[in-house]
């Protein structure tokens, strides 16, 4: 019996022993377990911080490059308004600079056509000189005020004139207007010295239409006269000046015989030489006047007056013959010259009988 109850006792003892064992066993998987989950947990974690700190940078990156294109946006757009503001500037200071060139000459340097330089050339060209008939006199009677006013108007009717014909303003002088045809462009000398004659014929005409509103514009007591003297001949044309500062015109003997033929021509006429004569003469009526004698030039110039059929700009009869060359201005002719002129045919008509 009480070997039995040892038995039993024994397996009960053997039974609690292994689950004893288990028991420890369980504990010690499960504390291995827990110390791997451990572990991977912190391994996780390692990897997710790592993975955030990275999706930082990427949203950092984002918005530095989403900031970097705004502000490249903004540059852009402050950079093209700069631009534009620049080019407005440009094209205001261009605009003002143009009022001090011709337009032929504000192109051919804008164009890169023609340097900015020191150079000249040889060139056969026409000239073209005018000035008011007793402008010293008039400005004397005048405010500075006014003759600026009366200046300018006049300037500005005649300079449309040239500029429709295409010639090119040399400078202003005062109340003298100097103009050449040839350079920077030319038609032909021809053509250049028909243009400027046909010009000089409607800036007359132009005078005439104007001699109404000198009285009440400016107080005039008379009516503004030009005169025009026009020469074709070869001149320098170019760059004369400094380095610093240029001037772009026209020198030369054939200059200064134009500007001779402006002091000698009658109040609203046109006087030209032979070698624009011998351009025009097949399109302009023209009567031959007398020779002048010109410093530098050792023969005297022959000159001719133009005959325009404008309505009032030049009233004329001409005849002109083998051996009679005779010109008559029916604008300030009076009967008793005519009486003169018929007693002088009537002593010509005796002596030949």
């Amino acid at each position: 019996m009480k070997n039995i109850e040892s038995d039993e006792d024994t397996i009960k003892m053997q039974k609690e022993l292994k689950k004893l064992r288990l028991q420890a066993s369980l504990r010690k998987n499960l504390s291995t377990e827990m110390e791997r989950q451990k572990l991977a947990a912190i391994e996780a974690q390692g990897i997710a911080t790592a993975k955030t700190e990275e999706l930082d940078k990427l949203l950092k990156k984002q918005k530095l490059e989403t900031q970097l294109r705004k502000n490249l946006t903004s540059e852009m757009e402050r950079q093209k308004e700069l631009a534009e503001e620049a080019k407005n500037k440009i094209e205001s200071i261009s605009k003002q600079l143009s009022k001090y060139l011709s337009p032929q000459l504000y192109k051919s340097i804008f164009s890169g056509e023609q340097d900015v330089d020191l150079t000249s050339k040889r060139k056969k060209m026409t000239i073209f000189f005018s000035d008011l008939v007793g402008f010293t006199g008039i400005s004397d009677t005048l405010e500075s005020e006014e003759i600026t006013q009366m200046l300018n108007y006049y300037l500005t009717e005649m300079s449309q004139i040239v500029l429709e014909f295409g010639g090119t303003i040399d400078k202003y002088v005062g109340d003298a207007i100097i103009v050449f045809f040839g350079d920077p462009e030319s038609d032909g000398v021809k053509e250049d010295a028909l243009k400027c004659v046909k010009m000089a014929i409607a800036m007359q005409k132009r005078m005439k239409k104007l001699e109404n509103e000198w009285a009440p514009k400016f107080g005039l007591r008379e009516p503004l006269k030009m005169r025009v003297g026009i020469n074709t001949g070869y001149c320098t044309v170019g760059n004369f000046g400094s380095e610093d500062r240029l001037d772009y015109t026209v020198i030369g003997g054939q200059v200064n015989l134009a500007a001779r033929l402006e002091a000698i021509t009658r109040p609203g006429s046109i006087l030209v030489s032979f070698d624009t004569y011998s351009q025009i003469s097949d399109d302009i009526e023209c009567i031959e006047m007398d020779k002048v004698a010109v410093k530098g030039i050792r023969e005297e110039v022959r000159t001719f007056e133009i005959v325009s059929h404008g309505s009032g700009f030049n009233n004329r009869l001409s005849l002109e013959t083998e051996n009679v060359k005779c010109s008559m201005n029916l604008k300030s002719l009076d009967i008793k010259e005519l009486d003169e002129l018929s007693l002088l045919i009537k002593e010509a008509k005796g002596k030949i009988k």
